[in-house]
């Protein structure tokens, strides 16, 4: 009872609400009471259980509702829920009131709207009739009409047939005249050739009507008569490319012969060619089996002589090609291979020309001329070669191979005679004579003209060549310029070559002998070769090898390259070679005077010495000249540590190892001792020098050669001379004035001193009277000297 109560308050509370908003004239909310009398929503009562007590549900039921409310509430509640009841009844009333009344302008209007409407349609249905009545007409009326245009259509299409057929039949006629006409001499044969090939294959076909057999005949007896002009016409030979080719080409249509039309284009486009070929013979002088140096220089450069063989022989023969291909594609008894025959035959004969052609550029001249010439020859060749692949692929790129080999072999040739030139001014610079007081140009000097010249030669004649496989070159795409060219032609048969008769060269100064009347090759010119050798040796070859291998860089699989390691061994042995040879040359020279001046003074009647001789003044003069000269071009060099006493120490004719004091104290004149024997047992004991071993690349070691050759010579000759006492003397004051002047020059002090020992012992073995000078003396005049 209590929620019924409850309910029913809540339910009159809410009419109170709704009427007070009513009363108040302010806002108004009439669809909640009218959602609750209509009753919720499909989805709100789908979604709720059916309950028939529920006043606002859609299972509502009153007697349900009835029975359930007399028996849970009492009277009073009874007697509120049905004033409740009656409130929310006079509510819904009042809201559709309100709602008809606000929408009553509405309905009036729909219903005016409709009954229009209505009257509207009635009339369009009326209308739609009388539209379909008359399409119905129309539509009748239409298909008369087409059918009478068909009627006349076809008509008139046998009306132009007939017309047509009819202005055939006069063109059929017509045509024997028109034929005679333009068949004439000098008239328009192409033009009788289209008429005659329109007209005959109709001509043909009605060939069994007597008169179009008529017409036939007529027309091919005129055509016959063309196809003679054109024949006698085809043997001019002033007739060029293109009108050698209509001729031809009326002549297929004419249906004449392919295999003769064949022949007789080949035979006068060969001829023309052929001309064409004699022209460009005509420019070059007759060949000399003798010899070509006698042979004059061409009138015009080789850019002008393959201009003109591509723009004439080249260019006609591709027109030739073309041509052929065009008119006799459609024959398959022309296409046999006379094409390529006859290209084959001709474009060897033009190949032999420029190779004669290229044989006369003798000199270097341009290069670039030479490139862009080939270049141009074998951009026209390619093109002939797309339309005749057999007309001498192979040939034409050995050819433009074998010319740049031919100008490497030049530049080559080129470099060694400069190489020689630059020999002659050296030797020049060498053997001018000098003013007083003026110095000429040194070794150094010398050798950094010689030097940097032959590299700048180099250099410039690589980039020369390097114009043979530039990109914008069109044969530098060839295999044999990207591998072969770079490796065996340039690497190998250039720079290489050129390194290894360098050395070769060089190496011959000392090697071969000077012909009869030649002047022999200066000692300065040996020495400034080897110290250029030895350069090469150690920096320039492997400059050169790189920069080679740089701007013509050989392919991983091509073929084998001479090693540095190889060409720096033959230009160092070169080096060691010329070095020697200096050696023994300015060693001769030294020992030459030597010689000369023991053998000509009279050791047995000489005087008591008084002073050094000039020979020996003139020896130190000039193996110091020739430490001079060395110096200016090899390093000092190690010398062995000097005795503090050098150039003080005692010479005697006795060794120090072979005194007699040492070896006989009873020694008298009456009893003298085998100084012989003492030599011999002092060679046991002593160090052997050898005379002639190689040399090392420093000054010490190469004046140690040239002292040991000078005083090995002069130990010789005092041995075959017989001396009396002051002869004895005298070389003792000569050994000890070298002693002390050439023990600074040696790598090693003992040399000097073992040698002037073997002198002085073999002049006391030859000496009548051996009784040596005292030494106080002999240091007294070597002084004074």
């Amino acid at each position: 009872m209590a929620e019924a109560a409850g309910s029913g308050t809540e339910s009159g509370g809410g009419g109170s609400e709704h009427g007070s908003a009513a009363g108040s004239g302010g806002w108004r909310r009439p669809h909640g009471p009218l959602q609750r009398y209509y009753g919720p929503s499909a989805a709100d009562a789908a979604e709720a259980a059916p309950d028939p007590a529920d006043i606002n549900g859609p299972h509502f039921d009153p007697e349900v509702y009835l029975t359930k409310v007399r028996s849970e509430c009492r009277l009073g509640e009874l007697l509120s829920r049905e004033a409740t009841l009656g409130r929310e009844i006079r509510a819904l009333d009042s809201d559709m009131q309100t709602l008809l009344y606000e929408n009553y302008n509405k309905f009036i209007s729909a219903t005016d709207t409709i009954r229009k409407m209505k009257v509207d349609f009635r009339r369009m249905e009326a209308e739609m009739d009388d539209l379909a009545s008359n399409m119905a007409a129309i539509s009748a009326s239409s298909a008369r009409v087409s059918a009478a245009l068909q009627d006349r259509h076809r008509r008139g299409a046998q009306l132009a047939g007939v017309q047509a057929l009819l202005r055939k039949l006069q063109s059929l006629v017509e045509v024997p005249g028109r034929l005679r006409r333009w068949a004439a001499p000098g008239a328009d044969p192409a033009r009788a050739l289209q008429c005659y090939t329109r007209a005959r294959a109709v001509l043909r076909h009605y060939r069994h009507l007597p008169s179009f057999r008529a017409i036939e005949d007529e027309s091919h007896s005129i055509m016959a008569e063309l196809a003679q002009r054109l024949r006698a016409r085809l043997r001019d030979e002033t007739l060029d490319p293109k009108e050698l080719t209509e001729c031809v080409e009326m002549l297929l249509q004419l249906e004449e012969p392919p295999e003769e039309l064949c022949e007789e284009f080949l035979s006068h486009a060969g001829a023309r060619l052929e001309a064409e070929l004699a022209a460009l013979e005509a420019e070059l002088p007759p060949s000399d089996p003798s010899g070509a140096a006698s042979t004059p220089p061409p009138a015009s450069d080789i850019l002008d002589f393959v201009d003109r063989g591509s723009s004439t022989f080249v260019s006609n023969l591709c027109l030739l090609a073309a041509s052929y291909r065009s008119l006799f594609k459609e024959h398959p008894g022309a296409e046999d291979g006379r094409l390529e025959a006859f290209a084959s035959t001709l474009t060897t004969r033009y190949f032999e020309l420029l190779e004669r052609r290229l044989a006369l550029e003798r000199g270097l001249g341009d290069t670039s001329l030479l490139v862009r010439a080939l270049d141009r020859f074998h951009r026209r060749l390619r093109a002939l070669l797309e339309l005749l692949p057999a007309a001498g692929a192979e040939a034409g790129a050995a050819l433009v191979a074998r010319a740049a080999r031919e100008r490497v072999a030049r530049y080559l040739r080129a470099l060694q005679t400069f190489f020689l030139g630059c020999l002659g001014d050296v030797r020049q610079a060498l053997a001018a004579p000098r003013p007083p007081g003026k110095d000429g140009p040194g070794l150094p000097d010398l050798l950094a003209t010689l030097s940097s010249s032959v590299l700048g030669q180099l250099k410039a004649v690589l980039a020369y060549v390097q114009l043979f496989t530039a990109r914008d070159v069109a044969f530098a795409s060839l295999p044999y310029f990207k591998g072969e060219f770079c490796v065996e032609a340039v690497r190998e048969g250039l720079v290489v070559a050129f390194v290894r008769w360098l050395c070769r060269t060089a190496r011959g100064f000392a090697d071969s002998p000077a012909e009869r009347g030649a002047p022999a090759a200066p000692p300065a010119l040996l020495l400034l070769l080897a110290r250029l050798c030895l350069d090469y040796e150690a920096t320039t070859i492997s400059y050169i090898l790189t920069l080679t291998d740089e701007q013509f860089p050989p392919e991983d699989t091509g073929p084998a390259v001479t090693p540095g390691p190889a060409l720096c061994a033959e230009a160092r042995g070169a080096a060691q070679r010329l070095l020697d040879h200096y050696v023994q040359v300015q060693g001769a020279a030294v020992a030459q005077m030597l010689r000369k001046s023991v053998e000509t003074r009279d050791w047995l009647g000489t005087v008591e010495p008084r002073n050094v001789r000039a020979v020996m003044k003139r020896v130190v003069e000039d193996i110091t000249a020739i430490d001079v000269q060395v110096g200016q071009l090899f390093e000092e060099g190690v010398r062995r540590a000097q005795s503090s006493d050098s150039s003080r120490r005692a010479f005697s004719v006795y060794s120090s190892s072979r005194a007699p004091g040492r070896y006989a104290p009873s020694y008298t004149p009456s009893a003298p001792m085998d100084t012989h024997l003492l030599s011999n047992i002092q060679k046991l004991f002593s160090e052997r020098i050898d005379i002639f071993s190689p040399v090392e690349f420093n000054k010490v070691s190469v004046l140690t050669g040239i002292i040991k050759i000078s005083l090995k010579t002069l130990l010789e000759c005092v041995r075959l001379r017989t001396l009396g006492r002051f002869g004895l003397q005298q070389v003792q004051v000569d050994g000890h004035y070298l002693q002390l002047y050439l023990w600074r020059f040696a790598a090693d002090e003992r040399v000097v001193q073992g040698l002037l020992d073997e002198v002085a012992a073999s002049a006391a073995h030859r000496c009548l009277d051996p009784v040596p000078m005292e030494h106080s003396v002999v240091e007294l005049i070597c002084e004074r000297g």
